[in-house]
């Protein structure tokens, strides 16, 4: 599974056979079975997470007692709560499979020692976070500038996986809306401007 980390890195750095070996030989290979967590809350997280396979979501419980999905991840995506690996503070988060998933586990001594030997990898982790953080801020000017319609079906014509591998509850979540009101939308057809 190493192999799937190294091709999505090669995707994006060069990296000799001697450098793609070292970093296979420093991660781990995780398999989680449908609804385990890699993180709760008051837990320290420790590690950053690549889908190898499946799907994680990563989310938290609002004073209203509701699951807030903030990300999803599935196949050659990563998923982590940078605060708390930053901080070296409790996280406020869950980090759960929606499906049986497996999941490269980098964690944070390994990660320094890969950038300290290897300066591409570097280069790839700051690829990597400059795209999730351009997915933040994508998601909040969704959030903010979209009406529940909009936000649906641009979500679902960005990412049609999602709508065939993740609860409708879960994409409402995400989405900030019912699922009620996506089962609402798909009844009825796109409206034309």
């Amino acid at each position: 599974m190493s192999d799937q980390l190294i091709t999505h890195i090669r995707n994006f750095v060069q990296l000799t056979d001697e450098e793609a070996e070292l970093i296979s030989s420093k991660v781990t290979l995780v398999k989680l079975k449908k609804k385990a967590f890699v993180l709760t809350p008051g837990k320290l997280c420790k590690a950053n997470y690549f889908v190898a396979k499946g799907l994680m979501r990563l989310y938290f419980i609002s004073k209203k007692d509701i699951e807030q999905i903030t990300q999803f991840a599935l196949e050659n995506w990563w998923i982590t709560d940078y605060d708390s690996v930053d901080s070296k503070r409790p996280s406020h988060f869950y980090i759960q499979a929606v499906e049986d998933t497996e999941v490269i586990v980098l964690d944070q001594l390994t990660e320094d020692e890969l950038i300290a030997r290897i300066p591409a990898f570097e280069h790839y982790l700051r690829l990597m976070l400059q795209k999730a953080f351009t997915a933040a801020q994508r998601r909040m000017e969704m959030l903010n500038n979209m009406t529940d319609e909009e936000r649906y079906r641009s979500f679902s014509s960005r990412f049609p996986d999602f709508n065939q591998r993740v609860p409708q509850y879960m994409v409402a979540s995400y989405l900030g809306i019912t699922p009620q009101f996506i089962s609402r939308v798909r009844a009825r057809k796109p409206r034309i401007s």
